[in-house]
């Protein structure tokens, strides 16, 4: 593959984001493509990781969203996504750059730290999706709820700068809009502080709110 610096400025280039729009790591792709001002040159492919004959489980053999696709090439997960995309807008707006080793290691592991949360309300939802009641583990889901739990209150302590979009930021207040979205926990009362925070996002990044018009 050409270089990144070429394939955004070659014109015949195609993005391709395949994802549903209800997606949480979807919609963390999709914000940072509007606050970055790409995502003129992205087009949404809907994917159905469900079912087999996608195209998606050859694109990531995991079969998992979002999946970015250019001139054909996947990349994932999303986190290597929104990577991508600020390095196609010049680097350094949702992350430090390689040269600061240290604040970027930072970012990167609390961004970590915001996908876990959403994942394991993921699994807290398909738990009651997928199984019957006689077939749900309570034992599991107690132990996806303290994960959400000490999450959610390891950021209430520190949370990112409600005013700056950028990887730790995104992925947080994705992960709170999907709590609120599926309800597999009542987070804001135990977390005031982060339900203020969800707000002054929300008010400072409109991609945000732009996004969560497609959960309706």
């Amino acid at each position: 593959m050409q270089g990144l610096h070429h394939l955004w400025q070659d014109p015949a280039t195609t993005l391709v984001l395949r994802s549903t729009y209800t997606s949480p790591f979807g919609r963390k792709a999709r914000i940072a493509a509007r606050v970055l001002g790409v995502d003129d040159r992205i087009v949404i492919s809907p994917a159905d990781p469900r079912d087999p004959a996608d195209p998606l489980h050859g694109q990531n053999p995991l079969g998992k969203m979002p999946c970015l696709l250019i001139n054909g090439e996947p990349f994932f997960d999303s986190g290597v996504i929104l990577e991508l995309l600020d390095l196609l807008a010049g680097g350094g707006r949702l992350l430090p750059p390689a040269s600061r080793a240290l604040p970027r290691l930072r970012a990167l592991t609390r961004a970590r730290l915001a996908d876990g949360i959403t994942e394991a309300a993921l699994l807290m939802v398909y738990e009651g999706r997928y199984r019957t009641p006689q077939q749900a583990s309570d034992i599991w889901l107690d132990h996806l709820r303290g994960k959400v739990l000490r999450g959610l209150s390891a950021f209430e302590q520190a949370p990112p700068d409600a005013g700056r979009a950028d990887l730790v930021s995104i992925g947080l207040a994705c992960a709170l809009g999907y709590l609120d979205w599926r309800a597999p926990v009542d987070w804001r009362a135990g977390h005031p502080g982060l339900a203020d925070w969800l707000g002054q996002f929300a008010a400072a990044v409109p991609a945000f709110q732009t996004t969560e018009r497609d959960l309706t």
